[in-house]
């Protein structure tokens, strides 16, 4: 329960930076272009800073124990959401599909794992997730949005900052390196702007809907539903067959739990489907989360 009204605590705070956003873009601060520059801000410069620091550790063999027991978790837990949303939803919606498949990892997830723990080791554990994650999404994810097996793009595998930034991470890991204060303190103060930023892009795409589109679509509440309840808590069930490591096990199941990924209207938008509908997706089970993933969690802690 101790840990389930923490997250609560950091949600309500994720929130208050999304209802920044939400004014801003509404009080016409920041344009739908600004929100998109934001987003670049995020994708292409702190979310892989924060990966990156979550592997500046002492290597240990202990660590690397761990690291290959998340990479195992995350994929099974990855394997799981896709089956399950594969099962309910089929090719006839291949929107909800891939947005009940694909949780907010980076933007959500790591911060909100981040903040609950308060131990950089956290971080470490999920980086693994939220890599498998962007790779899946650009090889099975776009296979689902297009209906095409063809469409698989390995160069933008390959460039993904996020991919580059575990990788980079991985190689640090493993090699004696220490970053210089000045350095160290870059990356710190950078990376601490993940979840203010991530939330505030947030609020932006909220500001952007109709709030009643969100709450008349038969689809997306389904899809809510399978994204932020049903797959967490098979997820959970999964992971209790895990022995050891609590902190690894919850922390995964907090980014399984978190609500549609944001990067779904991009794909949307490139495979020339309904980009209005995955909006929708993301923003319902963005408002819903306040309230399932504690619920979630404190289930979750009589499993695991």
């Amino acid at each position: 329960m101790e840990l389930s009204m923490i997250i609560l605590k950091q949600i309500v705070l994720m929130f208050i930076y999304m209802m920044i956003g939400f004014l801003l873009y509404k009080k016409k601060f920041v344009t739908k272009q600004g929100s998109r520059e934001l987003g670049s801000l995020l994708l292409y410069v702190i979310l892989p800073v924060v990966i990156v620091k979550a592997y500046l550790v002492t290597f240990s063999m202990e660590l690397l124990r761990g690291l290959a027991l998340s990479f195992l978790a995350s994929l099974l837990a990855l394997l799981l959401s896709m089956l399950l949303s594969r099962v309910v939803f089929r090719s006839r919606y291949p929107i909800e599909q891939f947005s009940s498949a694909f949780s907010n990892a980076g933007f959500i997830g790591i911060p909100l794992v981040e903040m609950t723990f308060n131990d950089s080791m956290a971080v470490f554990y999920v980086s693994s997730f939220v890599a498998l994650l962007n790779i899946l999404q650009w090889t099975y994810g776009i296979v689902v949005m297009t209906g095409k097996k063809d469409s698989i793009a390995p160069k933008k595998i390959t460039t993904n900052p996020i991919v580059i930034s575990f990788l980079l991470g991985i190689i640090l890991f493993f090699l004696p390196v220490e970053l210089p204060e000045v350095l160290n303190s870059a990356v710190t103060a950078i990376s601490s702007m993940n979840a203010p930023v991530a939330m505030i892009i947030l609020g932006t795409y909220l500001a952007q809907m109709k709030l009643r589109e969100l709450f008349t679509d038969r689809m997306v509440y389904l899809c809510a539903l399978m994204r932020l309840v049903l797959i967490p808590l098979v997820t959970a069930a999964v992971l209790a067959l895990i022995p050891g490591n609590e902190m690894l096990k919850m922390s995964i199941l907090i980014v399984a739990a978190t609500p549609v990924g944001s990067n779904v209207a991009i794909f949307a938008q490139m495979a020339g489907v309904d980009y209005t509908q995955a909006v929708k997706d993301i923003c319902l089970s963005t408002l819903l989360c306040i309230v399932t993933i504690p619920l979630v969690v404190s289930a979750a802690g009589v499993i695991l």
